[in-house]
């Protein structure tokens, strides 16, 4: 396994340090009541909303948390491991903005883009999970995040990164999960989601997002806990004081989390930008954001935590070289860190637009980072003496049993969206650029892609399970577009 690292050990400890002088004397803002009921029987500190924590009680969470945890397909017949050095990529949330797939114009994203993302993510390799990744704009806003983690279920085995709008929002889904994996026991036993619980930069929890990471915690979800910091806005321009920002807002979550469940599952997340002064946006394609989420997740390692950043996410609005080069360095070396879940492939805009055509170039950087990963092999076999000698000076190795057994483990093997053509061969087949391969791999696999169906049983749970829960808003299941 090939590694990269910016911080040493000591940086590690020093940015620790520094993150629990933040918890003890600055504090955290937490606005939810049952969080501070909490946090002030555990012995903090507390004026208003306002929690000071004592540098023990964040060394002690720390310790309850699970280095690893299992998530499992939507059929529980394959099981990741998330944490250690293994690498998930997924589309990541929230985006409102697609580019359409016959236009290429940049608008509003509805229900139909995002099933055909869901589709098209279902079928790519080198992508191992979905996200609830755009919200759509002709969906009721109440209902959004059911809606999205519906339409995954419906047409995807992969396991789920996600999120819920509410406080309730959080438990619905969860019963929906139940409801197509055989209830709450075998959900809990094998997650097959993992949703994002983001404190707001600087240093402060929302009465929902506090909520929705006690209810992980309560009934065994696994929480991604994002820090959002814009270095320069809404954290220090420095990036080590950027990451002292988000390591205290991860460390106050994990508190809470351990507070109330001792070995909850927990994600050190990161969704650091460069905050561009000269045009007041949040780059997460800038160098330095990539540098930040890197760091962020060597401070996961430190405390022995499951990482995620996002990662391999562009702020081109088309897929272009800029899109290329931000969001192939996001994800190799994502790959070379370590980064367990990788949240970015496909999204432009920052986060906030997705691309079909993106995806289908970005799934084939992901099969290049894991081949880079797994670094070069010497061994016996791999140093090859003994076909050298038989080749001998001035013959070849394309019919050695050497090169036909050893091909396919040594190479990464690109599909044709990747350009390996000679010149002329490339002007016979139409001189076509990247963008409009895989433009056309995108539409060939949405023609032909057949998901695996539901079980009629779960099919028909799931439905019960939503159609229950839109009764309270006086939402018809029936109403809701592509259902």
């Amino acid at each position: 396994m090939v590694e990269f690292r910016l911080l040493s050990k000591g940086d590690t400890e020093e940015i620790h340090g520094a993150s629990l002088e933040v918890l003890m004397n600055t504090g955290v803002m937490v606005k939810n009541d049952s969080a501070l009921e909490l946090l002030r029987d555990a012995g903090c500190a507390i004026e208003g909303n306002i929690v000071r924590m004592p540098s023990s009680l964040v060394e002690e969470s720390i310790k309850k948390t699970p280095p690893t945890f299992p998530l499992s397909t939507r059929e529980g017949d394959k099981t990741h491991t998330v944490g250690g050095s293994n690498v998930i990529y997924n589309p990541g949330s929230a985006a409102i903005f697609f580019i359409d797939r016959d236009s290429g114009e940049m608008r509003r994203a509805d229900a139909k883009d995002f099933r055909e993302l869901v589709r098209l993510t279902d079928a790519l390799e080198h992508i191992h999970a979905q996200s609830t990744a755009m919200v759509p704009a002709d969906v009721p806003e109440i209902i959004s995040d059911l809606y999205r983690l519906y339409v995954i279920l419906e047409n995807s085995t992969k396991p789920i990164i996600t999120g819920a709008f509410t406080k309730e929002g959080l438990l619905d889904m969860k019963g929906m999960l139940e409801a197509v994996v055989g209830g709450p026991e075998e959900l809990r036993k094998s997650p097959r989601a993992i949703f994002d619980c983001c404190p707001s930069s600087p240093l402060m929890w929302s009465d929902v997002t506090c909520q929705n990471l006690i209810d992980c915690a309560e009934h065994g979800i696994p929480a991604e806990i994002i820090p959002a910091p814009q270095m320069g806005a809404t954290s220090p321009v420095s990036i080590a004081g950027t990451l002292v920002e988000a390591n205290a807002e991860f460390l106050s979550g994990v508190v809470i989390s351990q507070l109330v469940a001792p070995g909850a599952p927990v994600v050190y997340g990161g969704s650091p930008s460069a905050f561009d002064m000269r045009y007041l946006t949040a780059r997460l394609g800038a160098v330095e954001a990539v540098m930040a989420a890197c760091a962020s997740a060597e401070m996961g390692k430190l405390y022995g935590v499951p990482t995620h950043g996002y990662m391999g996410l562009s702020d081109s609005k088309a897929v272009d070289g800029q899109s290329s080069f931000e969001s192939g360095m996001g994800i190799l070396l994502a790959a070379l860190t370590g980064v367990n879940i990788v949240s970015g492939p496909g999204m432009q805009a920052s986060e906030n637009c997705q691309s079909l055509a993106k995806l289908v170039v970005d799934n084939e950087y992901c099969g290049a980072a894991y081949r880079l990963a797994q670094g070069i092999t010497v061994d016996e076999v791999s140093l090859a003496v003994d076909v050298i000698g038989k080749v001998g000076p001035g013959g070849h190795f394309l019919a050695e049993r050497h090169t036909r057994e050893n091909l396919r483990k040594e190479r990464f093997m690109p599909s044709d969206v990747l350009d390996r053509l000679s010149p002329d061969a490339w002007v016979k087949a139409g001189s076509r650029d990247t963008t409009s391969r895989a433009r056309e791999t995108a539409n060939r696999i949405l023609d032909d892609h057949e998901p695996d169906p539901l079980t009629k049983e779960a099919a028909q749970g799931l439905r019960e399970a939503l159609g229950g829960i839109l009764e309270r808003y006086g939402i018809s299941l029936s109403s809701l577009p592509a259902i």
